[in-house]
């Protein structure tokens, strides 16, 4: 998606919680979403699935995102998560095996992992990567980021968990 497609003064209104914005950033984000999803889901019904869901998020978290710079990269990390999603479901994508993750991921050049980690980094939803920085790089406790975050033990281990899924995902496709 073309971020030149979207103004600076929409994005904020939406991240802000302008309805009018919002729609406004759904029907200017959904035809780029909608060609991403058909070029990536292995069927057609499941590219309009992916899109739906892909717009739904984005309309659910458009304030959790930081920047405009950072939305496209997102949404087609969204998006390409449901197609590998739907394709599981039906049984055309395999589960992935731990060992075989560890494996392809030490077998990487250090300089291509870490650049390939920073950007697993960058793509998770900033609520994710908040929590996903201050424990892997910063390596605070669960209690240390719960009370920067003002929230819950249990919310950041779910969120915590959800980071790291969702940066193996990034790091095996």
């Amino acid at each position: 998606m073309s971020a030149a497609a979207i103004s600076p003064n929409l994005f904020e209104a939406a991240r802000l919680g302008d309805p009018q914005a919002i729609a406004s950033l759904l029907a200017t984000a959904q035809p780029d979403i909608r060609r991403y999803a058909r070029a990536t889901c292995r069927s057609s019904a499941d590219a309009e699935d992916a899109a739906q869901e892909a717009l739904w998020i984005l309309f659910r978290h458009v304030g959790t995102i930081r920047s405009l710079l950072a939305l496209s990269a997102w949404l087609f990390s969204v998006v390409r998560r449901e197609c590998l999603r739907l394709a599981r479901k039906a049984g055309l994508a395999p589960a992935v095996d731990e060992s075989e993750v560890e494996t392809a991921l030490l077998a990487r050049p250090e300089a291509e992992l870490r650049l390939d980690v920073a950007a697993a980094f960058e793509a998770l939803p900033p609520h994710y990567r908040d929590v996903a920085l201050m424990r892997d790089v910063k390596e605070m406790t669960i209690e240390e980021i719960a009370d920067a975050l003002g929230a819950s033990r249990q919310t950041v281990k779910a969120r915590l968990h959800r980071a790291r899924a969702l940066m193996r995902e990034y790091l095996t496709r």
